[in-house]
């Protein structure tokens, strides 16, 4: 790739990593001197002297608690150039049932592809059919980075087949083997860190071990790492109804005994070949008419309801709603925006009377401000 080119795709990177996000501070910094950084991290790519910057890191409480690794706008640039490469190979390679990080492949899809096959294994709910749910305890912090480089160092070798091959796997070694924690810069208080396991903190996992969430590269990586995992699933235990969001699988069969055998058969794959383990405490097995909790849904037969968490997010961001008169008309469509956000979801679910009890109670603490129709999927502001 020529110096020309080469900047023209950091360019193409630049834009889709800026997209949605030209207000922020590192972003206005960086276009400030646009050209001169793109042309800096060009030099650096071409002279093998690209070095990551220190993460940012800092804790979420919604939807769960959890630790943010931030990377440097520069990086994020950089993260979408090698993506932009390499992740159509993965996704060729990918199962149609891996749902994470994927366009068109989310978690309403994962959902509906998880509700067809309890229909399916059931034979249209005429037979028992029993749903296994397992977890991956520490998933991104128990990622081994040595295992993950040689898969993705092996994938590039034998399907990437561009002039700047040797770019991607220097991109790929620098980007997987730097250490998150070193030299990271805590944000807000360390009292923020109380009551985070260590299992889901980087700063308590092993040398070598664990990506960072955040960061563009860790989704793709992640989805890449368990790859062989899926295929195992699928080609060697030829496994039928099988899907996995990230370290959340699931599997149904009409014999439980035959889910029982399953377990430690995949608690050894995981171990051995991934340095992973199940968690013990997140183990399911059930009949499907109990219903099954997967991605803020709730299946059971012919229908798939809102999940409690969901719901319980939802109320919480409505509390903003109740105060939206005393605010600008920038806070306003903010705020707005949230609680549409939350109404588009719903309407995938059966949750018409939700969505009416929570809109009708919005719209009587807003003074006639605003309305909703199209059946309480949408709250606008009334034309003055």
């Amino acid at each position: 790739m020529g110096n020309i080119e080469l900047f023209e795709e950091l360019y193409k990177a630049y834009l889709r990593c800026s997209k949605g996000k030209r207000k922020k501070p590192q972003t206005i910094k960086f276009e400030k001197n646009l050209e001169q950084n793109l042309l800096l991290l060009c030099d650096e790519l071409i002279s093998r002297s690209y070095k990551p910057s220190p993460y940012s890191v800092f804790i979420v409480n919604k939807p769960v608690k959890r630790e943010i690794f931030a990377a440097h706008f520069r990086d994020r640039v950089i993260h979408h150039f090698l993506m932009q490469r390499i992740n159509p190979l993965f996704e060729s390679v990918f199962i149609t049932d891996s749902y994470a990080c994927r366009k068109g492949k989310g978690t309403l899809y994962g959902v509906k592809r998880i509700f067809d096959h309890i229909y399916n294994c059931s034979h249209k709910y005429t037979k028992d059919c029993y749903v296994l749910k397992l977890d991956i305890s520490g998933f991104f912090m128990s990622i081994s980075r040595e295992i993950l480089l040689v898969k993705v160092l092996n994938f590039v070798e034998l399907n990437y087949h561009k002039k700047d091959k040797s770019l991607i796997k220097y991109l790929c070694t620098t980007i997987i083997l730097t250490s998150p924690v070193e030299g990271a810069i805590k944000l807000g208080s360390s009292k923020n860190w109380d009551g985070l396991p260590k299992n889901k903190s980087l700063f308590y996992s092993k040398s070598g071990h664990g990506l960072p969430i955040g960061n563009l590269t860790s989704q793709v990586f992640a989805n890449f790492y368990m790859h062989d995992f899926d295929s195992f699933i699928k080609d060697d235990l030829k496994i039928k109804f099988y899907g996995r969001y990230v370290d959340d699988f699931i599997i149904c069969n009409q014999n439980k005994n035959e889910l029982k055998k399953l377990i430690p058969v995949i608690k050894q794959k995981l171990s051995i070949d991934l340095n992973l383990e199940l968690h013990p405490k997140k183990i399911y097995l059930q009949h499907y008419k109990k219903g099954v909790q997967f991605l803020g849904a709730y299946l059971k037969p012919g229908r798939v309801y809102i999940g409690n968490q969901t719901k319980g997010n939802f109320y919480s961001k409505n509390h903003k709603f109740t105060k939206i008169e005393n605010t600008t008309s920038s806070t306003q469509n903010d705020i707005l925006a949230v609680v549409n956000s939350y109404l588009g979801l719903m309407r995938h679910f059966n949750s018409y009377k939700i969505r009416k009890r929570q809109v009708l109670k919005l719209l009587k603490s807003s003074k006639s401000s605003f309305y909703s129709s199209n059946g309480f999927l949408k709250i606008s502001k009334k034309r003055r």
